[in-house]
């Protein structure tokens, strides 16, 4: 057992290393669910990238390679760590370059797939994204999520529940996000992050409304009901909905 979760925990931070956080920017999303479970979905506007592996780190090795070494090997670890940072030093241009492939592999992907009717890399880890889709719940939904571009934690969640409900959560359209599940434990690139959402939400539904966290509460409208939520560096609940729809 000790050895699997060993090995478990090695996968893990592998594919954390690989993924790439993205969180929204200025942005306009809409969700609309019927009763007869039709759905469709919108997102337009900007998504932001962050390389995840960049803020976890190296593994630790259990000692530290400097206070941790006898006096005499101290000499040695001070000069391969001052090495090792002229290397990096010396690699930053290249590291810049493959940071630009990655975000382009990343828009490449994402255009790929059902319902990005456009994905542009813009620089500085931004990218300019319009979505839509439709059809029927029959069962999850999750944007954005993509295995080529190993995208990690989704901006919004559809999921069924029983045999007549639908919720609907959007944690990455909150400054909670960041706090709770950002992989690379906060640091500049969460600020960052944080300081740059700027959207509207809005669900429509002619479904039973079974509860919602939107203090101003669900509006009227010829098709059913409507409700927006606004999205600020403020927003630390995630917009959360549960419908009751025909089973």
């Amino acid at each position: 057992m000790a050895a699997f979760l060993r090995i478990a925990g090695v996968l893990a931070v592998s594919l954390l290393l690989s993924a790439c956080l993205v969180t929204p920017g200025k942005f306009e999303s809409t969700a609309d669910i019927r009763a007869d479970r039709s759905f469709s979905f919108t997102y337009k506007g900007e998504i932001l990238a962050s390389d995840v592996g960049k803020g976890l780190g190296s593994m630790p090795s259990g000692d530290d390679p400097i206070d941790g070494a006898p006096p005499k090997d101290q000499q040695s670890s001070l000069r391969t760590a001052l090495q090792s940072k002229e290397q990096g030093e010396r690699f930053d241009a290249k590291d810049d370059k493959g940071d630009e492939q990655q975000m382009q592999a990343i828009a490449a992907a994402l255009s790929k797939e059902k319902g990005f009717r456009s994905a542009r890399y813009v620089g500085n880890h931004r990218f300019e994204i319009d979505y839509a889709i439709s059809g029927r719940l029959t069962h999850a939904f999750l944007f954005p999520f993509n295995s080529d571009a190993q995208i990690v934690l989704p901006f919004v969640a559809v999921e069924l529940r029983g045999e007549d409900r639908v919720r609907v959560k959007a944690p990455g359209y909150s400054n909670g996000y960041d706090k709770s599940q950002n992989p690379m434990g906060g640091g500049s690139s969460g600020e960052d992050a944080a300081k740059a959402l700027d959207g509207l939400f809005t669900l429509t539904t002619d479904a039973e409304i079974v509860s919602q966290n939107q203090e101003d509460g669900a509006q009227n409208m010829p098709q059913g009901k409507r409700i927006v939520w606004k999205v600020t560096p403020l927003t630390g609940e995630a917009p959360a909905a549960t419908l009751r729809v025909r089973p």
